[in-house]
Parts: C-alpha cells; sequence; structure tokens
C-alpha cells in the first residue's frame, strides 16, 4: 500500500496540469495497524512472564471501518521451561468498536492466549468489555475482563512436586482496572497510570496451580512514554507492583520465583522498575 502512495503522489507531481479525476487512491475500507517492542520485562497483572528478563514482543490488527478487528499479539516468555514448548505466548483477539458520543468508545471482544506446544491445558479464552473517554489531553479506560471455568485456570496441582490435586478442575477469573493517560502540552511525552484486580483461584502462577497469574490481588503501574520526533519509536519507563503477600508466593514455589542462574529465587511479581522501547506502523 506505502508504494501505491508513492505512485499516486508522483503521479499527481507529473501530472498538475491534468484533469482533476487524477487524485490520490482513496483509502480503503480495512485499516492495519501494528507494533514490535523490546521490554525488559513482561509483566502480566504485575507478574513477570519472562523470569524477569527482557522479551520481545509485537502484533498487528487490522479493523473494518464498520468497527469490527481481529488481531495477534506475540511475546516471548521465561526460557527455563515454565510453559514448555517454544516458551512463547500468542494471543488471537477479536471484537467490535464503536463511538458512543463524543469521545466515548465501547470496545467488546475476545482474547484467545495461546502457548504454542507448551503444557497441557494452558489455553483459554476471555471476554472483555472496555469503555474509553476523551477529556481533553486525558483519556480515561475502565475495563472488566472475565475468563469462564476452565482448565487452564483450574487448581489441579498444587505445586511442581506435589502432584495432581483435583484433575480436571475447572476455574474461572475475573479481572477489573482502570488506565489512565495524560499528553504533556507542547512536549512529546505522556504520562500513564494503571490499577487492576484479580479474583480467581488461589494459585498464582503458571503451573502452579494455573498458567496464568490468578488469585485475589492488586496490580499498579505508573509512568511514561517518549515519542520520539520524526520516528514511529516510543520509549517508556514504569513502575510496577502487586500486593501479592509473600506468604502465597512461598506456597507457589518453585514454579513463582526466577530460575535463571543470575536472579535464581526471586519472587515474580516484586516491584520493578521496566524499560521499553517500541516502534509503530
Amino acid at each position: 500500500m506505502f508504494m501505491k502512495y508513492q505512485i499516486a503522489c508522483a503521479a499527481l507531481a507529473l501530472l498538475s496540469s491534468a484533469p482533476a479525476f487524477a487524485q490520490e487512491e482513496p483509502a480503503g475500507p480495512v485499516t492495519v495497524t501494528g507494533s514490535v517492542g523490546l521490554v525488559s520485562d513482561y509483566r502480566f497483572r504485575g507478574v513477570s512472564q519472562s523470569d524477569r528478563g527482557m522479551a520481545i514482543q509485537g502484533g498487528i490488527t487490522a479493523t473494518h471501518e464498520s468497527g469490527f478487528y481481529v488481531g495477534t499479539w506475540g511475546s516471548s516468555l521465561g526460557g527455563w521451561g515454565r510453559f514448555g514448548g517454544a516458551n512463547m505466548e500468542l494471543d488471537l483477539v477479536a471484537g467490535y468498536s464503536a463511538a458512543l458520543g463524543e469521545g466515548t468508545t465501547v470496545d467488546v471482544g475476545l482474547t484467545w492466549y495461546m502457548y504454542p506446544s507448551g503444557a497441557d491445558k494452558t489455553d483459554f479464552a476471555e471476554p472483555y468489555v472496555k469503555l474509553s473517554h476523551q477529556f481533553g489531553p486525558v483519556k480515561g479506560l475502565v475495563g472488566v475482563a472475565y475468563a469462564p471455568k476452565q482448565e487452564a485456570l483450574g487448581k489441579w496441582q498444587s505445586s511442581a512436586t506435589s502432584g495432581i490435586d483435583d484433575p480436571g478442575d475447572k476455574e474461572d477469573n475475573f479481572y477489573v482496572w482502570g488506565d489512565l493517560s495524560a499528553a504533556v502540552p507542547n512536549t512529546p511525552v505522556t504520562l500513564k497510570a494503571h490499577m487492576g484486580w484479580s479474583n480467581g483461584n488461589s494459585g498464582l502462577g503458571p503451573n502452579g496451580t494455573s498458567i496464568a497469574p490468578t488469585g485475589k490481588y492488586l496490580d499498579w503501574l505508573v509512568g511514561a512514554d517518549l515519542a520520539i520526533p520524526g520516528t514511529p519509536l516510543t520509549v517508556g519507563v514504569a513502575y510496577v507492583d502487586t500486593d501479592i503477600a509473600r506468604v502465597e508466593e512461598e506456597y507457589l514455589r518453585p514454579n513463582f520465583m526466577v530460575n535463571d542462574s543470575k536472579d535464581f529465587g526471586k519472587s515474580i511479581a516484586r516491584s520493578t522498575i521496566l524499560f521499553s522501547l517500541s516502534a509503530a506502523f
């Protein structure tokens, strides 16, 4: 498509005296957007999925002018085998977004979390609803995600060494969150904040009892993004933390700790400073 626009612009320049029908090709009904990035730690709802190490991520979304969209997003994960297989998360997303009024948007969809060639019973589906509103330079968003009872979220194993407690157990998970972002006037800086609350089974973390961070806990983030002028690049920094109690972490060891040689034994839910570099297209 980029090449088509280049050709159209060149034709207009050469044929400036031609009839008015020599115009740029109109935009199609489908818009494709995407991004690729590098993060110092992949945190999912406050809990590290990359053993507190770096992760490469990227995604692409196709949106129809009607508001329907489909997309996919992926990330590398902890390399020691927590998820098995390719140690990769691949999300498939589909939904519908519509304006409810000036500055207000509702977004309804479903995310299918996949872990290709990973451990058994790890994939799960999670519908969501998001409502956002633009208040001048400030954007606010509230969201609710509910994953109905599925084996991937079940409490069928209490730890990596204790064996199966309840084979085939299925549990659900509820997550509610709020986001705020604000562009700093006359600068390329955007401030951001997030807080979320999870309510699921008491097994916090991959393969301890379920593939995803669950249990009852809060997670939060505060940070800033800097869009580098003249480029598609954005640099970000953020502080991330949870209120997961240490006693809960001990119950789930060794699954709830870093397992590489450098940071062996450290919690995957303690506070950290995240750095990111991304490019949008």
